[in-house]
């Protein structure tokens, strides 16, 4: 019987909502941004439930809504090993199944899902 040995390398989008509170809480997508940590869960959570309902794809909402600048890729972030990511969101992406979306993601950037892709 084969063992699994864990990818050293996986990829993944993700769909960011930065607050008052991350490292950088500006974006594409506004220059300030106010909303509070609390806020930016909710946001998340509302559009973690419009993607699992199949009411919109991971990517289109990922294209419109992400703070990250990866929304103009759909939210893709390409492939990248374990540490090439903050803990937290390396420890959630590295734990998906491919298709999988994980639950809202806190870490320094703001609160993420994670969709693993590869």
């Amino acid at each position: 019987m084969a063992s699994r040995v864990a990818p050293s390398k996986i990829q993944a989008s993700h769909i960011l909502a930065k607050h008052s509170k991350s490292r950088n809480p500006s974006s594409w997508r506004e220059a300030t941004i106010t909303r509070s940590p609390e806020e930016a869960l909710a946001k998340i959570s509302a559009i973690r439930e419009a993607i699992v309902s199949g009411k919109e794809s991971f990517e289109e909402i990922a294209a419109r809504e992400s703070d990250c600048s990866s929304a103009k890729r759909m939210g893709d972030l390409g492939f990248f090993g374990k540490h090439d990511m903050v803990p937290e969101f390396s420890a959630a992406a590295f734990a998906l199944q491919v298709g999988d979306i994980s639950e809202p993601v806190s870490s320094a950037s703001g609160i993420h899902i994670i969709k693993r892709t590869a």
